[in-house]
């Protein structure tokens, strides 16, 4: 496997979101050249991309889990219902 490939299988979902985070209280710190935004921005862009793969994953790991578990039939998730 290729070391861009491992990276990509090593990324992180929580890590990812902390990252995000840190990007966006630092866009709104208001002390940032328009430049530096903008490549924060950028590399938000990316991170929110790569957040929302794993999430996909993550969903089709469980779809998969419950086939194998004699549950073909997937249901759309309901917050309300988790708290």
């Amino acid at each position: 496997m290729s070391k861009t490939k491992e990276k990509e299988g090593a990324f992180e979902f929580e890590a990812g979101l902390k990252k995000l985070e840190e990007l966006v209280a630092s866009m709104e710190s208001g002390d940032l050249p328009l430049q530096d935004l903008v490549a924060k921005y950028e590399e938000g862009c990316k991170l929110v991309k790569a957040c929302e793969n794993r999430l996909k994953q993550a969903e089709r790991k469980i779809e998969i889990l419950r086939e194998a578990n004699g549950e073909a039939k997937t249901e759309p998730f309901d917050p309300g219902e988790a708290t």
